[in-house]
């Protein structure tokens, strides 16, 4: 029996991404993103991120909570941007939650032996299994930035995939000794549904595909813009017991759980065949 199709829910940029590397697997999967990504609106939110960018080296690390906080970190500092030479010197640490962080971190210039990240064989890639690696650097006194989105939308205040993860290591690293600082590097809000969206969706909730759901916000963003739609004859693969949860909470008639790297989902994929 053929895999199902896959709807991959992640951001635009990094949807792209994962339907070529499923479809390089030979898995049918297509992009609905689910969180719209933006350069964030508060008042004097930019004018923040380029100070830290231009103060980086004054932390013992940053830590980015996704790989959008490291493009808009980045990529919208390019007036900034230090050359790859100078980011081998700087000694600080880059902290990823999961593998594509690190992979975003790598093609933003960061050196590899600059970054880390959860144990390879961590049960979850999230603050818990990062704080493992990292806790042993923080001193007393050390600063630690953590490079955040921001959601736009109130549904989103909490995402419970990230935004308990953030404050807890913020707690982790001020029992330490450490100091927390944290700058908004974008804002996430809802997406806006073209009719062949909304029709991609509806079907995909009765046909048999297979939702990959990496945030929580999604899926609020998801029962806000169909709000009439049965949810009962859908499957969903969630990377996060939180995000599992929200997914039965929206009326998900099978969810199953399983790590975010690439291998685990290919692996729940091809099994849910």
């Amino acid at each position: 029996m053929p895999s199902p199709r896959v709807i991959v829910t992640r951001p635009a940029r990094e949807a792209a991404d994962w339907v070529e590397q499923l479809s390089a697997r030979g898995l049918q999967a297509v992009a609905l993103p689910l969180i719209a990504i933006g350069p964030s609106t508060a008042p004097g939110a930019q004018e923040a991120l380029h100070q830290a960018h231009a103060q980086q080296d004054q932390y013992r690390a940053l830590m980015f909570v996704s790989g959008n906080a490291v493009a808009y970190f980045y990529e919208q500092n390019m007036a900034f941007a230090l050359t790859s030479k100078a980011q081998t010197a700087i000694k600080i640490r880059a902290w990823a939650p999961g593998p594509g962080t690190a992979r975003a971190l790598e093609q933003s210039g960061v050196p590899r032996e600059n970054i880390d990240g959860p144990a390879a064989d961590a049960p979850q890639f999230d603050s818990e299994a990062l704080w493992q690696q990292v806790g042993p650097q923080i001193r007393p006194g050390d600063r630690v930035l953590i490079v955040r989105g921001r959601s736009a939308t109130p549904e989103g205040a909490h995402d419970n995939a990230q935004g308990t993860g953030r404050d807890w290591l913020a707690r982790q690293i001020e029992a330490a000794g450490g100091r927390v600082e944290f700058v908004v590097a974008y804002e996430r809000g809802a997406p806006r549904f073209t009719a062949d969206e909304v029709a991609l969706a509806q079907q995909a909730a009765q046909d048999g595909s297979l939702w990959l759901l990496s945030s929580s916000e999604a899926v609020a963003h998801l029962a806000q813009a169909l709000p009439a739609q049965y949810w009962g004859a859908a499957r969903a693969l969630a990377t996060h017991p939180r995000i599992a949860e929200a997914a039965r909470r929206a009326g998900f008639g099978l969810v199953r759980e399983c790590r975010p790297a690439l291998e685990d989902v290919v692996a729940s994929i091809e099994s849910a065949a």
